[in-house]
């Protein structure tokens, strides 16, 4: 019963991220790897946390409200969001797969709620029922709010690559990385804030700020996943070794060397890439070599 209620949410919001991926589904593998690669990134951020929980302590001993900000923004949320963030460079940054915008927020995502279930279910164990439901609203969601942020900026990283935009390139990569770093403190730095004052005052204004966080948050979590899923294109890989991207409305279909008609940048038959043959490329420039 404990690890049900842990892992629905995470089930559910994996399920609204691939769903919403209109254009060309991920392979099941991938995705897999990656939920379960980001299942790992607990370890590390745990001893990290640890470690750092320790040192602060001994800089600042005692509690209050500026030592959780602290330990929220500081610590809490880089160790987290930083081992997530380099399990998906590791594995997407040049995979073949990683081929539409869209990509970058269902790898961002699965990744994240890997590191979500396995944090769900220790919370759940711990302390009960009554938190594995508070955290199917607030504590999950918040994870896959964070991997959409991260995803999207990473998604504009690989565009600026592919387009030779150096300064988007450096921006968006620093965005895809201290975007949900950001946002990871500020939910956490709210909570633990409230939590380290015996003020019942402070502690609901804490309450009532971080409700009002978490909502703001989610909203524009969801407007940005439906955005970027309406406004996916495609990459491809020409001939020359060059990068451009097309829109699949735009570029029409094209018959592979096996013989299959397809309009995704894959073959559905023999999986053979988007525009290895001049003949593949046809349908792409009207029949024109210049």
């Amino acid at each position: 019963m404990q690890i049900a209620l842990a892992l629905i949410p995470v089930a559910g919001l994996l399920a609204f991220i691939y769903f919403n991926d209109k254009k060309e589904k991920e392979p099941v593998g991938l995705l897999v790897s990656l939920f379960f690669a980001g299942m790992s990134t607990a370890i590390p951020a745990f001893f990290a946390e640890v470690i750092g929980e320790l040192i602060i302590n001994l800089v600042l001993p005692g509690e209050s409200m500026i030592k959780a900000v602290i330990i929220a923004s500081c610590l809490v949320a880089p160790a987290e969001e930083m081992g997530k963030y380099l399990i998906l460079r590791a594995f997407t940054w040049k995979n073949k797969h990683f081929d539409y915008s869209y990509d970058a927020i269902v790898y961002a995502v699965f990744t994240s709620l890997g590191f979500a279930a396995i944090e769900n279910i220790g919370y759940v164990f711990s302390h009960g029922i009554g938190t594995a439901i508070l955290r199917m609203f607030t504590a999950v969601p918040g994870h896959a709010c964070f991997a959409v942020f991260m995803g999207y900026f990473y998604s504009k990283a690989k565009y600026a690559q592919i387009t030779n935009d150096a300064r988007s390139y450096s921006a968006c990569n620093v965005l895809s990385l201290v975007a949900p770093i950001f946002l990871h403190g500020v939910y956490d730095a709210i909570v633990m804030a409230g939590g380290a004052t015996d003020s019942l005052i402070l502690s609901g204004l804490s309450l009532l700020l971080w409700g009002g966080f978490v909502f703001v948050m989610i909203g524009s979590s969801c407007l940005l996943v439906i955005y970027a899923a309406k406004n996916d294109f495609c990459f491809v890989r020409m001939p020359d070794n060059s990068w451009t991207y097309y829109s699949p409305a735009v570029a029409g279909n094209w018959q592979c060397a096996c013989g299959k008609l397809n309009q995704l940048n894959f073959c559905g038959n023999c999986g053979s890439p988007r525009g290895r043959r001049w003949s593949d490329l046809q349908s792409m420039y009207g029949g024109r070599q210049d």
